[in-house]
């Protein structure tokens, strides 16, 4: 993550934009280190200053994307921040030392982002999904957030975009004037969408994947205790088994034993070893 360096932090609730960010090494992903509030402080400052930056939010499936293919792991290594969403990744953390680290998950994300733009009159520009989503999104996010400055909506066509085009949209997210672009391209396109416009579009890009359709009401979101227990996944399933089965069955084995892999060289180093023995 490329951040430049310094000791100042503005407040609990933020880092400072030149402090590179707290991350933690799980599998072959640099995962940010922060807990959601700090997290969101961060995304506003740069949203302040119309930065550049892209954030991604990370599960299981996207880490192991990240470890079978090098190419998208330097897209992830090349993000500004990485948020934990799957509670597997939170638990990775705090075994590997980061104790108070929290979940900072897509629809968390989304709902704290759009509350805190529409008091800091920070407008917000929607990338991606479909046009019915964007429209039940828009009535849910006015009723919500009535001072929310909705800069956009704009879906976008599967094929990939011409040069001309791609400027075009460039453009218009800078017209707009938004200092956040939520994107809804599904993974491993919208990280990849991300690196591509780093430098280019001025503003927090951030990565959302399903959060769209879930928060349009269109796709039902786990309940609290579910979502704690490490147990959406599993909520998912039910509701999508045909197109989720695949996807779990490649992925979930496959974490659970490079995560052991990984915890087993951790905690039976030979310097926690001597060190336990006092040697």
């Amino acid at each position: 993550m490329h951040l430049p360096q310094s000791k100042n932090v503005s407040n609990q609730n933020t880092v400072s934009i030149y402090e590179a960010l707290p991350c933690e090494q799980i599998l072959n992903a640099s995962v940010t280190a922060l807990r959601f509030k700090p997290a969101m402080g961060t995304i506003m400052q740069w949203a302040h200053r119309k930065e550049s930056r892209a954030v991604c939010v990370a599960n299981v499936h996207m880490l192991m994307e990240s470890y079978w293919h090098p190419k998208f792991s330097q897209v992830l290594q090349k993000a500004d921040m990485v948020t934990p969403d799957g509670m597997p990744l939170v638990w990775m953390m705090k075994l590997l030392g980061r104790e108070r680290q929290d979940r900072v998950a897509g629809m968390d994300i989304l709902q704290s982002l759009c509350q805190q733009a529409s008091e800091q009159n920070i407008k917000v520009f929607f990338l991606g999904s479909q046009q019915a989503i964007l429209d039940r999104m828009r009535t849910r996010l006015e009723q919500e957030y009535p001072h929310l400055d909705i800069a956009a909506m704009k879906p976008l066509p599967f094929r990939p975009l011409t040069l001309q085009e791609d400027q075009e949209l460039i453009e218009e997210i800078h017209a707009s004037g938004a200092g956040l672009v939520f994107l809804s391209l599904g993974c491993p396109k919208q990280e990849k969408w991300m690196a591509e416009h780093q430098g280019q579009v001025q503003a927090v890009m951030i990565g959302l994947g399903g959060a769209f359709p879930v928060y349009a009401g269109l796709k039902k979101w786990a309940p609290r205790w579910v979502r704690q227990a490490g147990l959406e996944w599993l909520y998912r399933l039910i509701q999508e088994p045909r197109r989720l089965i695949g996807r779990y069955s490649q992925t979930i084995p496959p974490f659970m034993l490079l995560s052991l892999a990984q915890l087993l060289s951790h905690y039976f180093s030979p310097r926690r070893v001597l060190s336990a023995f006092k040697l």
